[in-house]
């Protein structure tokens, strides 16, 4: 008997030791700035779910954002905990100089050069899902995926989806839920009313050990009237509900559960907006033809909302690039433009920034890059939104959001600041699962 139970015994200490494995929920509010709930009290805010993390679970101070701090890089960094060089999304719009791709954006995963948390978790033997998170269309391994991807607004972007997403997943929802999904290009509040009743629906139906939910109407509504204003404050507060109806649906289905909030950036109240395409056009660097669209280009701006990317059409031509500099240079000498700082390729590389820039243009706040308007459009003009992002990371008023609650986190815990891209990795060691392309070690959770 002594025997048998050495050698179980023996056994037991030569196998691996297996990582926990806790079933993780993570939200998504678009635009989430930190103070927002670290001072909802003095801001005049209602938001108790998102105020609960705070006594329950731990929280970030702040959270140091990506280059550019725009949506899909950074989504895609909380997704890898890679920055935009290594992961490869390093805007929300794929470049298209020649206006060809209708204003397209990085929907697709394959874009994404390291692994994502889906494949993480799923490799660890978990089962997950998704509502609407960004750069997830045919991610791998999203056992149950209503990806983001819209075109048009068109009544057949709905069948776009049906297309893409997990096969009969979106009508099964539609029938518990009782209304059709929300439209990818559809970024109001009853948009993510209705993803939000989607993913308690989804979470009752299959209780996927790992999903993502994305939440869009704060980010637009901050655009459109600008932060801290009383419109935004409003969407807030309702989004707070959201977030409470699909916590208290996941711990209903996994009472064990990590409930991590995060948001991708913070925001900039903005009044002037600088258009860098008509310098370019007067600098004989872009051409126009007789349509008035691009017919040629030797250097194009890659626009971020807050900073814009600097491409070159032949990007090891030394005297091209000193022509694009010196205009640059031209540009931030006169303070109407509301440049901050032009990033040289060197300076980009050690912000993780993008690899296929020549140069990066940082504007001051307040100051935001115009979209084209034509080739006899002012340099200078009124902002067409009262907020934005975009920006280099590092301001305040652009950190984003990190909230934890759950087993293994230590109630009340301030975690400082935190990188964005620790996230990841944090997550992925809850589920046991890993992520050997993060740049950054997993948070201590614990006291």
């Amino acid at each position: 008997m002594k025997t048998v139970a050495l050698a179980v015994s023996m056994l037991a200490m030569a196998l691996p030791v297996m990582a926990r494995a806790e079933p993780v929920l993570l939200i998504s509010v678009d635009g989430l700035r930190p103070g927002d709930v670290l001072e909802a009290d003095k801001r005049g805010l209602s938001i108790p779910n998102l105020r609960r993390f705070l006594k329950q679970g731990a929280h970030a101070t702040g959270v140091t954002g990506v280059l550019p701090t725009l949506t899909y890089p950074s989504h895609t960094t909380l997704m890898t905990g890679a920055a935009p060089a290594r992961h490869g999304i390093v805007a929300n719009n794929s470049f298209d100089p020649m206006g060809i791709n209708q204003s397209g954006w990085y929907w697709y995963a394959q874009d994404v050069k390291v692994p994502m948390l889906w494949e993480a978790a799923s490799k660890a033997g978990l089962s997950t899902g998704n509502i609407h998170w960004p750069v997830s269309v045919a991610a791998k391994g999203v056992t149950w995926n209503l990806p983001q991807i819209w075109r048009t607004g068109h009544a057949d972007d709905a069948k776009l989806l049906d297309a893409l997403a997990t096969p009969g997943l979106k009508a099964q929802l539609e029938a518990k839920v009782g209304q059709p999904y929300a439209m990818g290009i559809d970024e109001s509040l009853p948009g993510d009313q209705l993803r939000g009743r989607f993913a308690t629906a989804l979470i009752a139906a299959h209780k996927p050990d790992f999903l993502t939910v994305y939440l869009t109407a704060l980010d637009h509504e901050q655009h459109e009237k600008g932060p801290d204003t009383p419109e935004a404050k409003a969407v807030l507060e309702k989004i707070d509900a959201i977030v409470g109806d699909i916590v208290a649906a996941e711990t209903k289905a996994h009472p064990d559960a990590m409930i991590a909030l995060v948001s991708d950036h913070g925001f900039e109240a903005t009044h002037t907006a600088l258009n860098l395409y008509r310098p370019f056009i007067d600098a004989g660097l872009i051409t126009l033809g007789q349509d008035g669209k691009v017919a040629s280009w030797l250097a194009m701006p890659w626009i971020a909302g807050g900073s814009a990317a600097i491409m070159l059409a032949r990007p090891d031509d030394q005297a091209l690039a000193a022509r694009v500099r010196k205009l640059l240079d031209q540009l931030a000498a006169n303070p109407a433009n509301g440049i901050d700082r032009v990033a040289d390729k060197a300076e980009l590389a050690a912000l993780g920034g993008n690899p296929q820039a020549a140069f990066a243009v940082n504007l001051k706040p307040g100051f935001v890059t115009d979209i084209y308007r034509g080739p006899t459009a002012p340099i200078v003009v009124h902002s067409p939104v009262k907020g934005m992002h975009g920006y280099f990371p590092g301001p305040t008023n652009l950190q984003s959001t990190l909230l934890l609650m759950g087993k293994g986190v230590t109630p009340g815990k301030d975690l400082g600041q935190v990188d964005m891209r620790a996230i990841a990795p944090t997550l992925a060691r809850v589920m046991g699962a890993s992520l050997p392309d993060a740049e950054k070690a997993a948070l201590d959770l614990g006291r």
